[in-house]
């Protein structure tokens, strides 16, 4: 994709990424715009997203110039990109992107199916930030890009540990790390280092946390009343599943937290047997086979039905098919 040719006669040019936003969502959104705005210092280039975490803010050059809320009436753009996400996953933004004159997607989830005209969709890549740097390439980058793709890999691949690593996500983040930034301190400030408020989050939520199905999944949910009382926001929640994953025997977790406006997300997480984004595409999200979410915004209970029937058939599925290799 080259997306210099796609955008050359744009003097507007919007940005935006999924809901809840990640480090990768964060560091491939602001590597593109900071790309974009050395690329075509003459245009105009807005990132849309929801409020994050402070580390990546810290860590992420650009970060400062995210717009968390959309204009009424809404801009109308160009181009927008969708990065990290597919457009319906974009919350309000969404609308940005239905609006403009040329829509482009990028993507590594491979339940997304491309929302734009031009799409550039890899469910092999290790993230979004490692896509961004495709479509930048080596010879345009510079140290503040760098270091926000850089981010990005690093978070989306667990520091390299997550089975979405590949020899091309290595030879990007190496090439990235020529730089000359700390590599060591963002991956302990941005992946380890934890708030006070998110680790009395973390804690509660393993205490609350419930083993079921043999113990092979773990499954925690926590409401705004018990996240008001620890200080919690949304941002406060980043790792949660992650470590519910951690516990001896659990093959799949999930935690599941009400959100200021009243829905409900959902984060999975797996490790070997079930297929995570087949079940948040059940409730209308996506994501990848071992990492995945959705939004649930009517019928909690109804939701959690459907949640744990498709993991205990999975479950079950998995324990056939080894039982049978046996």
């Amino acid at each position: 994709m080259n997306i210099l040719d796609l955008l050359k006669d744009c003097s507007r040019i919007g940005i935006s990424g999924h809901e809840n936003p990640d480090g990768d969502c964060v560091g491939a959104c602001c590597g593109m715009a900071l790309f974009l705005r050395k690329m075509r210092p003459e245009a105009k280039v807005d990132i849309y997203l929801e409020t994050f975490a402070a580390s990546l803010e810290r860590n992420i050059p650009g970060s400062d110039t995210i717009l968390h809320e959309i204009p009424d009436p809404c801009e109308k753009y160009d181009a927008f990109i969708v990065l990290d996400s597919d457009p319906g996953r974009t919350g309000k933004a969404c609308e940005l992107f239905d609006q403009a004159k040329i829509r482009i997607n990028i993507d590594h989830h491979r339940t997304n199916r491309g929302g734009g005209e031009f799409n550039y969709i890899d469910g092999n890549a290790s993230s979004a930030s490692e896509l961004v740097y495709n479509v930048i390439g080596r010879d345009r980058l510079n140290a503040q890009i760098a270091r926000a793709l850089y981010v990005g890999i690093v978070t989306d691949t667990g520091v390299f540990q997550y089975s979405n690593t590949g020899e091309s996500t290595m030879a990007a983040a190496g090439h990235l790390m020529t730089f000359g930034f700390d590599a060591s301190a963002i991956i302990r400030e941005v992946f380890f280092e934890r708030t006070v408020v998110n680790m009395r989050a973390l804690g509660t939520a393993l205490v609350k946390a419930e083993l079921i199905m043999g113990g092979k999944f773990q499954f925690c949910m926590m409401d705004r009343k018990e996240l008001a009382s620890l200080g919690a926001r949304r941002k406060d929640l980043d790792g949660i599943p992650e470590q519910m994953l951690l516990t001896e025997g659990v093959d799949c977790a999930a935690y599941i937290h009400e959100d200021e406006d009243g829905f409900w997300r959902v984060s999975f997480r797996s490790r070997e047997i079930v297929d995570v984004s087949r079940t948040a595409s059940i409730l209308g999200g996506g994501g990848h086979i071992r990492a995945a979410g959705a939004t649930i915004r009517t019928g909690i209970s109804q939701a959690i039905a459907l949640i744990k029937a498709d993991i205990e058939k999975q479950l079950h599925a998995g324990s056939r098919q080894a039982a049978m290799k046996g």
